[in-house]
């Protein structure tokens, strides 16, 4: 099974060019055989955000919808906010899993407000906007994309 990826970088001083941490996700995904279908940098306006998210969902249709960055402390931080305000339903072991593998590496980790929920039947997860970081909570749970997908699409366990 092929999984559709949208990546959303949600930064007011990153372009496309500068995006480190999302050309690292775009790298990772393909590394793992799934199509990249849209990735964009969006300002850390909430608006936006939820914008952009309901863009890769509704219209879309991809399966996984990375955002990038805004799930700090810092004001600006809106991410998980605005992903809160387009999704029905939280899956909290996904961004319990990548602050529990990041935590080995840095307490820094315990500072993530990153969520993970589903709009119908995509799935959106927060990732932080470093690349360090972005490529440390990939590593922590890529591996049960393709089991959240096929179970969202209703296969049995």
């Amino acid at each position: 099974m092929t999984i559709r990826f949208a990546i959303i970088t949600c930064s007011d001083t990153r372009s496309i060019a500068e995006d480190s941490a999302g050309a690292a996700l775009e790298d990772l995904v393909r590394a793992d055989g799934w199509d990249v279908i849209s990735h964009v940098v969006v300002t850390d306006e909430r608006a936006s955000i939820s914008q952009a998210i309901v863009k890769a969902a509704d219209e879309l249709d991809a399966d996984i919808i990375l955002t990038c960055g805004g799930t700090g402390l810092s004001l600006r931080d809106n991410t998980p906010e605005a992903t809160a305000d387009v999704c029905e339903r939280n899956v909290p072991g996904i961004a319990e899993a990548m602050r529990a593998h990041s935590l080995a590496i840095t307490g820094r980790a315990m500072l993530s407000r990153a969520l993970c929920m589903q709009r119908g039947s995509h799935l959106v997860v927060n990732f932080p906007g470093s690349l360090k970081a972005a490529r440390e909570n990939w590593d922590g749970i890529h591996e049960q994309f393709q089991h959240a997908v096929e179970m969202t699409a209703g296969a049995g366990h």
